[in-house]
């Protein structure tokens, strides 16, 4: 936004600001949650704190720079106001704006120079395409195909941090922080949204999450409906199949019923029916206006493995909904997912929230191209978890500015 636009809409953005961060206790440390949340609108293109400082300073005659940026620093970096209790009510009013058709986990990487930013390791870096220095954020979005925002997130602590007690220190990690794989700080925060009496309609993943059995187990522990991607190997035995018991012999403990027949890859149970079994589906119109069209399997199928045998206790696998992507031309499906969604669901709703996906696209870049999500300098553990509620803040109100027919009309 350029100063003026700034401007025409202060009025609406002071009132948000003020209704979000009326969990923080002190007048000033509000009003410096205000002055960075300007910084991240106002155009720029870095959103670390010295260039905002700048940048706010020319609109305002009285300011000192410097005082400014010393400022925001001590606002961001050691003042202890508590970010959960924002992100709580911010969760809160997004949900009800967006009405989400789905929560989506995904996570993005912050690529940084050195080893003391807190969380930084050398893991994979999707903004890079390679395994690079970087820290890694896992975020929850409410999403429709309208609009989405984040409403969670989880700091990634590689295991290196673990028993490194000196960058503990310099990054001021809390003591019971440890590393927890990225399924599980997904499933902690959809427990954290659960306590603050917020349950999505359904959750969406990609692969990385949707191939671990834990995460899947987890969620349906949780009784929440999902649609997560997985690879073709995950293995299933086809709809039909059940526990067999073997006839009693008349001497021993007789045989438990269980699986007996071999167990197949999600991948050959789509090929075993065939390309004949796909159907031709579009599922929203692409960014040039054209319908996104591909061919489409689902099938009833029982996902197996050692935990969710365990889960079902010696019963029958319960029924999923596998949907393949086979796309024309190709000689085999290119996408899978897994969905506990009813058996009687739509295909095209089925379709419809495996690509809802995208929206978490849409949210990374422009939280980072445009609200400078990836442009913290600072290095604490409460920093990083400051910045990224604040970044967030700012991209709920630009979301409801895009959301209001007001707004809109007078654009």
């Amino acid at each position: 936004m350029t100063p003026t636009q700034l401007r025409r809409i202060r009025t609406r953005l002071t009132a948000f600001a003020e209704d979000v961060f009326a969990s923080i206790p002190r007048k000033d440390q509000r009003r410096w949650g205000q002055s960075y949340l300007r910084g991240l609108l106002l155009d720029g293109k870095r959103k670390s704190i010295e260039p905002m400082a700048t940048r706010l300073a020319r609109g305002d005659p009285q300011a000192d720079a410097d005082a400014l940026e010393q400022a925001l620093q001590q606002f961001v970096n050691q003042s202890p106001w508590d970010p959960v209790p924002v992100r709580r009510r911010l969760a809160q009013r997004m949900t009800a704006a967006i009405g989400p058709a789905a929560w989506v986990i995904d996570d993005t990487a912050f690529p940084k120079f050195g080893r003391h930013s807190v969380g930084v390791a050398p893991q994979y870096c999707g903004a890079l395409g390679k395994v690079a220095n970087c820290q890694v954020g896992v975020s929850v979005h409410a999403a429709t195909d309208q609009a989405s925002c984040p409403i969670n997130w989880r700091l990634f602590l590689p295991e290196s941090w673990d028993d490194d007690a000196e960058r503990r220190r310099t990054a001021h990690v809390p003591q019971g922080e440890r590393h927890r794989p990225k399924w599980q700080l997904a499933l902690d925060m959809l427990d954290e949204l659960a306590a603050w009496e917020l349950v999505p309609p359904v959750v969406l993943a990609d692969a990385a999450y949707g191939e671990v059995g834990e995460f899947r187990l987890g969620l349906e522990q949780r009784e929440l409906a999902y649609v997560v991607q997985v690879p073709g190997t995950i293995s299933a035995y086809p709809q039909q199949v059940v526990p067999e018991t073997v006839p009693y012999a008349g001497r021993g403990q007789p045989s438990k019923p269980r699986y007996r027949q071999p167990r197949s890859s999600l991948r050959q149970l789509v090929l075993d029916v065939g390309e004949q079994a796909a159907t031709t589906l579009a599922w929203r119109e692409g960014a040039d206006g054209q319908q996104l069209v591909s061919r489409f399997v689902a099938l009833r199928v029982r996902p197996a493995g050692l935990q969710l045998r365990r889960a079902a206790r010696g019963g029958q696998l319960p029924l999923r909904w596998l949907l393949a992507e086979w796309p024309p031309g190709e000689p085999e499906p290119v996408k899978y997912w897994l969905a506990t969604l009813p058996a009687e669901v739509p295909l095209e709703r089925l379709v419809g929230l495996a690509k809802l996906r995208w929206r978490v696209e849409h949210d990374y870049r422009e939280l980072k191209d445009a609200l400078g999500l990836d442009h913290f300098e600072g290095r604490s553990f409460n920093g990083w978890h400051h910045h990224v509620t604040l970044v967030s803040v700012a991209h709920a109100f630009v979301t409801l500015e895009r959301l209001d027919p007001k707004v809109r009309a007078s654009a």
